[in-house]
């Protein structure tokens, strides 16, 4: 995923749609992991930040 520069030149469409691709991500490897068949651990923490990243510059926008 990008960085907070990167995601800030989207736009809010843009930034819904990759929300909910890393969000359905996430679930699936958290399915993953849960049959112990989770090939990159570190998967889940890049796709946490990711989404945090996201929501944080959504939540910047609505407030100006």
């Amino acid at each position: 995923m990008a960085k907070a520069a990167a995601i800030r030149e989207m736009s809010s469409e843009q930034l819904e749609h990759e929300l909910k691709g890393a969000q359905q991500s996430l679930f699936k490897l958290r399915v993953q992991a849960a049959t112990e068949r989770n090939d990159t651990p570190s998967a889940a923490r890049k796709l946490r930040r990711s989404i945090a990243r996201i929501l944080t510059i959504q939540r910047e926008r609505a407030e100006q």
